[in-house]
């Protein structure tokens, strides 16, 4: 594949306005806003609910739906893709579920600016005022990571406002704008219209301005995607009939090794993809995610090198935590137990980093089979009353294992009587008061 030297960076979004207020015009999304927004008139159509009641269940339907298309529209064009005929049919499960996270984001926004209010109505106006500003880099946060704790988290909206520049202003700018465009446009309409017929319209209008957001978002996004490590899709740029390949020769160097390895594993070459694998990942360096993670699913393909996919694991996983991939750290995790079942790691911070994460995923179980033993094998380790803590919080709290979790109290008071966890632990074995 030929890269040319000097291509020219994306056109700046204020150039494109009329692209992104053109897309829900096209034909897929103008046809499924028409569908959403004339749902609202079934609200009649619900015999066992009220009309009031079903109006708001549709309503709220009506708003999931739409929401989950916009964030569709975001991370597409995040990723290049501008027409909405591109789009692939099935909805990437990453995706699912943001609008309930971003659903979540904002009630806590809303909590916490309620209570400065409370505490001191300056300082209510100060976090709308801060909350307003970095929302869509909350937004943009949310959408390349997916993840609800890297959105609320101030260090990476941040990174997002530092890397979009000074241009950021203009975008909130903008967005204010848009957000706004949905109310003028029914208060201009009201006077003309009435009946039922305002409610399809209402809502098309909030739908029609939404996704123009989204697209606005989106292609910012893509405007600045090597720094937020996006990867555009085959076809992905700027759609000026010419090709456009923004790949770095890193990003082209790494998918020109995957695709080997994959065409040798495809022709039942292991052997051979392993070797590829392995010097790609001796020469590339230690944080080399994309390197590490090739080298990791061949091993996984060789039975006779299991205790190489061990000792891999050993190094692989850490990274992973260090790239807040946590997820993908407990897959890992879990494939080397398959192949050993004594397999264990010898890093009290990354066990204890593994635990935690199988508590947040519920698996009360896992995460005890972690913490089991972490005294003995990291004896005098500074986080041995943390593992003790969650240890006791796993048994009470998920399994409801109080007795079993008295002993571990024992051992607090016992070795670190003065230590927040052992006042934690304290705190979680209180006696509850019975009704007399």
């Amino acid at each position: 594949m030929l890269i040319k030297e000097s291509l020219p960076p994306p056109p700046p979004f204020w150039h494109r306005l009329n692209s992104f207020f053109a897309f829900p015009f096209q034909l897929r999304p103008l046809m499924y806003g028409l569908v959403l927004a004339f749902c609202s008139l079934l609200f009649e159509a619900i015999p066992f609910l009220h009309p009031g009641l079903s109006l708001i269940v549709i309503e709220l339907g009506i708003v999931l739906a739409a929401s989950r298309y916009g964030f569709k529209v975001t991370a597409l064009g995040s990723r290049g893709i501008w027409r909405s005929a591109d789009f692939p049919r099935e909805l990437n499960e990453d995706w699912v579920n943001l609008p309930w996270k971003l659903f979540a984001i904002s009630v806590v926004q809303g909590a916490l600016i309620g209570w400065l209010a409370w505490y001191e109505p300056v300082l209510g106006t100060v976090g709308v005022f801060v909350v307003s500003f970095t929302f869509p880099a909350a937004m943009i946060v949310l959408v390349q990571s997916g993840s609800f704790f890297q959105a609320m988290n101030p260090g990476h909206v941040m990174d997002a406002m530092r890397i979009i520049g000074w241009p950021y202003a203009l975008l909130c700018f903008f967005l204010f704008l848009l957000s706004a465009g949905a109310q003028i446009a029914i208060g201009m309409l009201l006077p003309m219209i009435d009946g039922l017929i305002m409610l399809p319209i209402a809502n098309f209008a909030f739908i029609y301005f939404g996704w123009v957001m989204a697209s606005l978002l989106g292609y910012v996004m893509y405007q600045h995607h090597d720094a937020f490590g996006i990867d555009l899709l085959p076809g992905g740029g700027v759609d000026d009939g010419a090709p456009v390949d923004r790949r770095t020769p890193e990003q082209i160097a790494a998918q020109r090794t995957d695709a080997e390895v994959a065409q040798l594993v495809t022709d039942g070459d292991v052997a051979g993809a392993l070797g590829i694998a392995y010097e790609a990942q001796r020469v590339a360096a230690a944080d080399d995610l994309a390197a590490q993670r090739r080298y990791h699913r061949v091993l996984l393909l060789a039975p006779e090198k299991a205790s190489t996919l061990l000792d891999h694991a050993r190094r692989f996983i850490p990274l992973l935590l260090r790239r807040d991939l946590a997820s993908e750290a407990l897959k890992v995790f879990k494939a080397c137990r398959e192949k050993d079942k004594a397999f264990a790691l010898d890093d009290a911070p990354t066990v204890m980093t593994l635990a935690k994460a199988e508590w947040r995923n519920g698996d009360a179980h896992a995460a005890l089979a972690l913490l089991s033993g972490f005294d003995r094998r990291f004896r005098g380790h500074a986080a041995i009353p943390q593992a003790y803590e969650l240890a006791a919080r796993v048994l009470v709290q998920g399994l409801g294992r109080a007795d079993m979790a008295q002993p571990i109290l024992t051992t607090l008071e016992s070795r670190f009587p003065d230590s927040e966890q052992t006042q934690e632990v304290r705190w979680l074995l209180r006696p509850t008061p019975t009704a007399s």
